[in-house]
């Protein structure tokens, strides 16, 4: 009897060190090999071998089948399940929210410089920050569309989400352990799988588009998730807003990465510059891009002016201490909208 036993167990070790063997074998496995022979997964391998993340292991983003506890044991059985089932549109539904956070602790593992420049600006604002914000709810009840630019991964309603809906509080998260999730993660305007040209040593110097300033540009690194989709959309694929002023038509910057700014901060139904979240440059700053002063993953524009302007312009003013909303927040002057009769009196003709 004791020797049967012993048998058994013996058994069991080598079928699961076996078992550990092969899936270790497996992660360190090309996807070709691997990820890509299922036929629903090997769309997003071909899109990744064209992305600037062709180098980085699947399991690196997306972790093993123990990496995360139960949420990926059951992220990757489900994925078998419905595969045998042959439901192949259903094995990849996209990323869930605690999906989107698992690969976000990867992105920071490579992206430190960029990651610390998020935690430090506004975008890196919280559920708590967002949905608790006794001001504006007092102001606008929440309501569904709040998910389009916070929370775009939540899966829920906004009533599973917080109570009451009202702008009566006091307001409370139902789970509160969402209180300190980022509303706008990483993968709100970055698709891990998205394609972009190799920036490699030019291959010759003599070749004036072969350096770097002549290059083809690649793509932007930016893409919009679509909550609506459940898909990411690259962000010179979406289409540059008409903006008015005055009932003139203003000139917007050809930027790609401001028209996913201005998908959240968007004027209102008459697309006329600075009202409701609109920040569209006007006045003398007209056509610029948003990135032109606001650094990008902080938002920071600290230091902005003195990029384009010289210390001290034509009119002898420093501009760092001009009277504009650069230097307070409480001056009349809206660095957006400014225009020069703001501070100069029109000339005489």
């Amino acid at each position: 009897m004791r020797r049967r036993i012993v048998i058994i167990i013996s058994t069991c070790l080598a079928l699961l060190l076996l078992l550990s063997l092969g899936y270790a074998g497996w992660n360190a496995a090309s996807p070709e090999r691997t990820c890509s022979s299922c036929h629903e997964i090997s769309p997003s391998v071909d899109i990744w071998q064209e992305s600037a993340h062709r180098d980085v292991s699947c399991v690196d983003c997306h972790g093993t089948v123990m990496s995360n506890g139960f949420h990926s044991l059951r992220e990757k059985t489900s994925m078998i399940f419905h595969h045998l089932k042959k439901e192949g549109e259903k094995v990849l539904p996209g990323l869930d929210e605690a999906g989107v956070h698992q690969v976000m602790e990867a992105c920071i593992g490579c992206h430190q410089d960029e990651y610390r420049s998020w935690n430090a600006g506004g975008h890196s604002a919280t559920y708590a920050d967002i949905f608790l914000n006794e001001k504006h709810n007092s102001m606008e009840r929440p309501y569904p569309d709040c998910f389009r630019c916070h929370g775009m991964y939540y899966e829920g309603s906004i009533s599973d989400l917080m109570k009451p809906i009202s702008t009566t509080g006091p307001w409370s998260l139902k789970v509160p352990e969402k209180a300190q999730q980022p509303v706008i993660p990483c993968l709100a305007c970055h698709g891990i799988h998205m394609e972009n040209a190799s920036l490699s040593h030019p291959g010759t110097m003599d070749d004036p588009a072969g350096t770097f300033y002549e290059r083809d540009p690649r793509n932007q690194y930016t893409s919009l998730y679509l909550r609506s989709d459940r898909m990411h959309l690259r962000s010179d694929l979406l289409r540059k807003p008409d903006i008015y002023h005055e009932g003139e038509q203003v000139l917007v910057s050809d930027d790609p990465v401001q028209r996913i700014c201005m998908q959240c901060h968007a004027p209102n139904w008459a697309h006329e510059a600075g009202t409701e979240d609109d920040r569209t440059p006007t006045g003398v700053h007209e056509g610029i891009s948003c990135l032109a002063c606001h650094s990008d993953h902080s938002n920071n524009p600290l230091g902005a002016c003195n990029t384009c302007h010289p210390a001290v312009t034509s009119c002898n003013l420093d501009v760092m201490v001009m009277n504009t909303s650069y230097k307070s927040r409480k001056s009349p002057n809206n660095i957006h909208s400014m225009r020069c009769v703001d501070c100069h009196d029109p000339i005489p003709y």
